[in-house]
């Protein structure tokens, strides 16, 4: 079997209009924290199943529905999802101790508002940060990352830019 993800952080309540659009050929939608609004994550449940950890700025709400941590297996390959993760070699605290206990093969997390994928030959994992989907902060672009599980293994990535943000936009 093979799962498509359609993986996006950050949203900070706004929901694009064309996040929709990608979801329509996906099999399930992961979300790595500040939602903002319950009602990004109830209009993309419509869509599809919904994996999805709250972050730092969530209100008791969102923290009641999603958890801090989301740690399972699709399709042979273990996942690690947390909103606060930091990046490779430079992990944020408590981070790392996680990734050697848990040891999963994926590691997603956002926060930083920056798209990066790496691999991390310290962890063995690959390392996955989206970006920001929504329009509140200093990225320059919305993004987003589709990819597929199968046969034990994260690929096929592809990056979204969904648009340059407007200056009122920040």
């Amino acid at each position: 079997m093979m799962k498509k993800i359609l993986l996006l952080s950050d949203t900070h309540s706004f929901l694009d209009p064309r996040v929709l659009g990608y979801a329509k050929d996906v099999d399930e939608i992961w979300h790595a924290g500040d939602i903002g609004n319950l009602d990004v994550t109830d209009a993309l449940k419509k869509l599809k199943p919904l994996r999805a950890v709250y972050g730092n700025i969530d209100n008791a709400t969102i923290r009641q529905e999603f958890p801090e941590d989301l740690f399972f297996e699709i399709e042979g390959v273990s996942v690690f999802m947390t909103h606060i993760g930091g990046r490779p070699n430079r992990y944020a605290k408590g981070i790392s101790e996680k990734l050697s206990v848990l040891k999963p093969q994926l590691f997603i997390c956002g926060h930083s508002h920056i798209l990066k994928v790496a691999f991390d030959k310290n962890s063995a994992l690959l390392y996955i940060n989206p970006g920001a989907a929504g329009k509140h902060g200093f990225h320059k672009k919305q993004t987003l990352i589709k990819f597929e599980i199968a046969n034990g293994k994260a690929q096929n990535l592809v990056v979204i830019e969904l648009a340059d943000k407007t200056p009122s936009d920040s």
